[in-house]
């Protein structure tokens, strides 16, 4: 039924692209500049010159500039957060500004530059443990997740990716995020603040008793079971587990969706207190029919998902926060680049937040793009690509860039350092050049 449903959907985009190509003919191609991985190259600002030089001769004209990764500290002189000053065995002078290097160098070479925070993801497990920002009273800031077979477990202590993700439903966690966001912006004079990860963790968090607490404040409701009228993991025969939809859940989708959306524009309205012209930006996952469950709504509020998804209700479009944004990408990371590559496959495809493997014409790079700008509408967009997806293939890479230029705004490259690691510059601006 998915499949048909988008069948449908690309079908109809076609006329909104159609429409839309001329109004988004400059395209805004932006190179990511990760800060784990660009780290022991950008601790010397005669080599972040080169890089520049190579990412304005390859056709890019926006960077992002990472600084707060997955982990707790900053690459910029911070009052607020730890300090990075030592990574991967290289350990910079306290004197030494990494985003104010970076930062100058992107503007001497006539880039728009935007700084990017990881939000909502505090800190690697050895954070923990050693003491970084989620120790002592700020443990309660961890994200409660209700796991299969374990129940209710304070993350990272559950099994599944390397990070700790933080309660957004909380003020004080809100409170510090924003704080390191209007920090950046006061003192540093970046074109933009972009976030990355400003979501929950997965379908399985927050299940905290504050988020209990909230969510009954906004449905109106008390909860009998908890978390059973959310939902219930149930174990099956084969020793796998299925999750029921209780009677509160798409209610409790939608209350998650809200709490993401206010953050947004509270963030979005505190920055531009700071300064009317800094450009607002986000970064996410372009898998928009499972999207929910890390309760972002990224689509415009033109766009009604209870009509077509079972998940939504008709509230849920007013969560949308395309108009919040005055840059978006998302990560179409996909192998499959065609629709008619995706025809071939197995049409199986379960990207990094999904709970379930998913299919539909929307999971390759084409498919995810021309899915996007149905949602989008008019609001431009940049379709994001992982060079990793590709790096048994150049020529498979230079499809899936010229694929994200011609079908959306541009293309976001993550990230130079797999550039550099594969040597594919030349790819990279071959492939710029022939979609233009």
């Amino acid at each position: 039924m998915l499949k048909s449903l988008l069948t449908f959907i690309l079908a109809a985009s076609a006329t909104i692209i159609s429409m839309s190509a001329g109004s988004h003919n400059q395209k805004n191609n932006i190179m990511w500049l990760d800060l784990s991985g660009m780290w022991t190259r950008f601790t010397c600002p005669d080599t972040v010159d080169y890089y520049m030089d190579r990412i304005v001769d390859c056709g890019f004209n926006t960077v992002v500039i990472d600084v707060r990764n997955t982990g707790s500290s900053v690459g910029y002189k911070s009052d607020i957060a730890p300090r990075l000053l030592d990574w991967k065995g290289v350990r910079i002078d306290p004197e030494y500004d990494y985003l104010d290097t970076v930062l100058t160098s992107a503007k001497r070479h006539g880039l728009t530059a935007y700084a990017a925070f990881n939000i909502f993801c505090e800190s690697y497990p050895w954070f923990v443990r050693g003491g970084g920002i989620l120790s002592g009273d700020t443990l309660t800031w961890r994200s409660q997740n209700y796991i299969p077979g374990k129940g209710i477990v304070p993350a990272p202590e559950n099994e599944g990716p390397g990070t700790a993700f933080c309660n957004p439903a909380l003020k004080t966690v809100q409170d510090y995020e924003q704080s390191l966001l209007l920090e950046c912006a006061s003192r540093y004079p970046v074109d933009g603040i972009l976030v990355d990860r400003c979501r929950y963790d997965n379908i399985t968090s927050d299940f905290s008793p504050e988020s209990r607490r909230l969510f009954e404040e906004y449905a109106g409701v008390k909860i009998e079971r908890f978390p059973e009228d959310i939902y219930e993991w149930k174990l099956m025969p084969d020793s796998s587990y299925n999750r029921i939809d209780g009677p509160l859940f798409k209610q409790w989708i939608e209350w998650r969706a809200s709490v993401i959306y206010n953050f947004f524009k509270d963030t979005r309205s505190k920055l531009k207190q700071v300064n009317p012209d800094l450009k607002f930006g986000a970064y996410t996952g372009a898998w928009y029919p499972s999207y929910y469950e890390v309760g972002v709504n990224w689509a415009g509020p033109e766009y009604d998902p209870s009509l077509h998804f079972d998940w939504a209700t008709p509230r849920y479009k007013e969560y949308a926060i395309a108009p919040l944004l005055d840059l978006y990408t998302n990560g179409n990371y996909y192998k499959n680049i065609s629709l008619d590559d995706y025809y071939r496959s197995n049409g199986l495809v379960k990207n990094e937040t999904d709970s379930e493997w998913q299919s539909g014409e929307h999971l390759c790079v084409e498919g995810a793009c021309r899915y996007s700008r149905m949602l989008l509408g008019e609001r431009p967009f940049q379709g994001g690509l992982y060079v990793v997806d590709y790096d048994s293939d150049v020529n498979e890479f230079k499809r899936a860039v010229e694929m994200n230029v011609r079908q959306s705004d541009g293309v976001m490259v993550f990230e130079l350092y797999h550039i550099i690691r594969t040597g594919w510059f030349d790819a990279l601006k071959e492939a710029v050049q022939a979609a233009q």
